[in-house]
């Protein structure tokens, strides 16, 4: 999707991105969020310290267990990556995999290969698929930007879940500001009380075994169990592009294309719901930070959003598989396709309680995250652009 109205002079943020705004050198508040979030999580000598501190907290942390950090794995560069990082620096990691059914050939292959050679065991969590089937028809009939959302919180929950039942203190996962930027809430936001409230308005199928991620969950994991998340790649110097090579090369790691593309549905619901009933394109947030980061440049960015995020000649046929995994006939899709559309604020949530209690909850925020959430930076910003 090209560029609409104004655009950020630093990146390729513009109009379509909520809560934007420019200064008089049109500089967005979105570029100076990707500087205030480097100024918090630096690296250089001060990140690879860091890094150091927190690998050493880790292999003090149930010296005699087998595994003292866990690793959520999709196939996809940063996590296998991360893989590859945690075993050199003498970590014991546990992989773990869900399974929602729609996961790539390249993606299980990527997988196999990495844990294999890297003598790592590995979990994979298959989800009840008449669940998870009927929680993303839930999601699409619901409206919202975000219809891969269950499959964010079941990974999640999952996470969690292993970590405790192993006695796991750490999690590590592969998320990087510096290279995937940081979406607006109203493109992506989600959670357990969210989920809930879709499928009771638009499920038919009893969730019996689906693993939700709720605010008791959150507090439990990260209070009482002491469990946290680690993002290595905020303290070291993590370059995506080398990463593929590094892979590539030692591993016979395959690329897949795009971000995220390892999983079907969530390629899908980037590259074709988002932009075609939303008119979102999220290409626009990654490319900004690639291009801050020095891994692209700005007109390269600018020339790829000119092309379609996904591949013309190949559309009906993917949409034919999506629809018949989903047991949907093509008339269902398009009435659902020309449903009005809706945001977060549509349907129940935790925001509120987020929103409300954020100033007095501070102290119990630093005991459950080690990283202040993405998010809180974003409100943070948004809040002082509007004053």
């Amino acid at each position: 999707m090209a560029i609409i109205g104004k655009v950020c002079k630093i990146g390729v943020w513009d109009e379509t991105v909520p809560g934007i705004s420019f200064d008089e050198n049109g500089m967005s508040n979105y570029a100076k969020l990707y500087n205030r979030l480097t100024e918090a999580y630096p690296r250089g000598e001060t990140g690879k310290n860091e890094w150091n501190n927190i690998i050493n907290k880790i292999k003090n942390t149930n010296k005699k267990q087998k595994y003292n950090c866990i690793i959520g794995v999709s196939g996809g560069t940063d996590s296998c990556y991360l893989l590859h990082l945690a075993k050199n620096v003498g970590l014991k990691p546990l992989a773990v995999h869900l399974d929602n059914g729609w996961d790539t050939e390249i993606a299980v292959s990527n997988i196999e290969r990495m844990t294999k050679q890297l003598d790592i065991d590995l979990k994979t969590y298959v989800i009840d698929y008449s669940e998870i089937k009927d929680l993303l028809k839930s999601y699409m009939y619901a409206g919202l930007p975000w219809i891969d959302l269950p499959t964010d919180i079941a990974i999640k929950a999952i996470l969690y879940k292993i970590a405790s039942n192993e006695g796991i203190k750490y999690i590590l996962r592969g998320n990087d500001f510096r290279t995937e930027g940081s979406q607006p809430n109203e493109w992506t936001y989600g959670d357990g009380r969210q989920l809930i409230d879709v499928h009771e308005k638009f499920g038919k199928v009893k969730l019996k075994t689906f693993p939700n991620y709720t605010v008791g969950k959150l507090l439990y994991y990260g209070l009482i169990k002491k469990i946290k998340s680690i993002y290595p790649f905020y303290y070291i110097d993590y370059n995506k592009t080398d990463a593929k090579k590094i892979l590539m090369k030692e591993y016979g790691w395959q690329d897949y294309g795009g971000h995220h593309h390892e999983n079907i549905f969530t390629k899908f619901a980037i590259t074709y719901w988002l932009t075609e009933k939303f008119g979102i394109d999220k290409r626009k947030i990654t490319f900004s930070a690639l291009i801050m980061n020095g891994e692209m440049k700005r007109d390269e960015a600018l020339n790829a959003l000119n092309e379609l995020p996904y591949a013309k000649d190949q559309l009906k046929s993917n949409i034919d598989y999506i629809l018949k995994k989903l047991d949907l006939t093509q008339n269902e899709f398009d009435s659902i396709f020309k449903n009005p559309n809706h945001t977060y604020k549509d349907y129940k949530s935790y925001e509120f309680i987020i929103d409300k209690f954020i100033k007095y909850s501070a102290p119990i925020l630093r005991l459950i995250f080690i990283h202040k959430p993405q998010s809180l930076f974003q409100k943070e910003m948004r809040k002082n652009t509007q004053k």
